[in-house]
């Protein structure tokens, strides 16, 4: 090619691609029925996709409310609530447009979410507004002294000004359906927490009834508390992945959202007024949800928790790369011999988990290097999901005079990230920072007593875990 050629198409203007939105991808905006806290890039993932899927999406729309920031909620508003999702495999990718999210909307917009949680045509609110944000001491109840807790409850108090906690803004919006009349709803909680629904239901009353017990007593008689184990790995979308839908779909996408193929949702609980076909898209409906969370907070996640800690502690940034390494490997192996053996499913039935095939499955999803999921990601936060993750698994192996090695070298992990990452965040990033200016067995006794204070008053705990400290190597990290 000459050089002359070359500069003129240098000097050619790139082509403008047209902005998705729902006049380039004519897709029906559905009316408001589901309200969801936690706008992300799993809720868009999941429950978006799951209610896009069903067949009668076109009565079934979303408006989702960010958390912290508005810039999700701006980014989506600006392409009418349309965002692509890439379900990205070995063999490549796939695309799909989602519509059923038809208004994005800043989390600080209180009054619009009450105004929405208040309207009859509301059945459902869905939340994934993550663990921390339940605020649950160790004991698995509401902290009631947390500071933010704390602040919410005067602002309810007093009706100056709007809560700034998910649970506050709920409970605020919850007494808006109760002052209008509108009658019963579901709460459907999609956080990785056991017994999640339940969860749910404590801390929105624990928070309503130290504010107005007579609002309490009515979420009790009126809203529902649905638990579910939500399953897809969902990283955080990167510049390459917005590059990569432009090229592949022709079109600007500011929020697409990269994910595997597979997702599992598995729910139990009443939906009072309604509730989309899920079922469409695979959902399944259980009397019994427990089985099914206790196989996915013990194999998945706390499979990702162990590689977070122990991988970035070993140098490895993804997934992927902490799985490659052998000695993380035998980690996973170790504790998913100590998780099945106390797992059983539905009736006692065990088999009907299929738990060899769930743990196939799982080396397979977590070894896709084409799903960049990152460590620093699955670490934050470690204080609260230990206690679904490990903490359980530990208990019940010390119960059948087993020593729980593989679940405390979960814990010893986490301990020694705690010590090494320059980034550490966690709700109590300070308790762990004054637990870890003490030395030996205190600082092993403080530190888990954050988890779980039951264990740490157990000597003999308190001495594996300083045993397994070291194991994975304490270079410095910064997640």
């Amino acid at each position: 090619m000459s050089t002359e050629l070359q500069n003129a198409q240098a000097a050619e203007p790139a082509v403008e691609l047209p902005p998705l939105s729902r006049r380039l991808r004519p897709a029906t905006k559905a009316p408001v029925r589901i309200v969801h806290l936690g706008l992300g890039a799993f809720h868009r993932s999941h429950q978006a996709w799951y209610t896009h899927q069903s067949a009668d999406a076109a009565d079934w729309g979303i408006a989702a409310f960010t958390g912290r920031r508005p810039d999700a909620a701006l980014a989506l508003a600006d392409q009418e609530g349309l965002f692509t999702l890439v379900e990205r495999a070995d063999g490549g990718d796939s695309f799909t447009v989602v519509s059923s999210i038809v208004e994005a909307v800043d989390g600080a917009e209180v009054q619009r979410l009450a105004e929405l949680v208040a309207a009859p045509a509301t059945a459902v609110i869905t939340l994934t507004i993550t663990e921390a944000a339940y605020r649950l001491g160790a004991d698995g109840h509401l902290d009631r002294t947390a500071s933010d807790v704390v602040a919410d409850l005067a602002l309810l108090a007093s009706g100056s000004g709007n809560p700034t906690t998910p649970l506050g803004r709920l409970v605020l919006a919850l007494a808006a359906r109760r002052a209008a009349g509108a009658g019963p709803l579901a709460v459907v909680c999609c956080d990785n927490l056991s017994n999640n629904g339940t969860v749910a239901h404590n801390a929105v009353v624990g928070l309503a009834g130290a504010w107005d017990a007579g609002l309490a007593g009515w979420i009790d008689a009126n809203i529902s508390f649905v638990s579910t184990s939500v399953d897809r790995i969902t990283p955080r979308t990167t510049d390459n992945d917005v590059a990569a839908v432009q090229a592949a779909c022709g079109y600007r996408d500011n929020s697409p959202v990269v994910a595997e193929p597979f997702a599992n949702w598995v729910l139990s609980g009443e939906f009072p007024a309604g509730r989309p076909r899920w079922e469409d898209a695979g959902a399944v409906f259980v009397a019994d949800i427990e089985p099914y969370e206790n196989r996915k907070l013990w194999l998945l996640n706390g499979a990702h928790s162990l590689l977070a800690y122990a991988g970035q502690l070993r140098g490895h940034t993804t997934v992927a790369q902490a799985l490659a390494d052998p000695l993380c490997l035998q980690a996973v192996e170790k504790f998913w011999d100590e998780a099945e053996a106390n797992l059983s499913g539905p009736d006692g039935n065990a088999g009907e988990l299929r738990i060899p095939a769930y743990r196939a499955a799982l080396l397979a999803r977590f070894s896709n290097a084409r799903i960049a999921h990152h460590l620093a990601q699955i670490a934050m936060d470690g204080s609260t999901k230990l206690r679904m993750r490990a903490v359980p698994v530990l208990q019940a192996e010390r119960a059948e005079g087993r020593s729980g090695w593989a679940a405390a070298l979960m814990i010893s992990a986490w301990i020694d990230y705690s010590a090494a990452a320059t980034a550490f965040q966690d709700p109590l990033a300070a308790e762990v920072a004054a637990a870890n200016q003490l030395g030996g067995p205190e600082r092993i006794r403080a530190l888990l007593a954050l988890v779980d204070p039951a264990l740490a008053g157990d000597a003999a705990v308190v001495d594996l875990i300083e045993d397994l400290c070291g194991t994975f190597g304490e270079p410095a990290v910064s997640p």
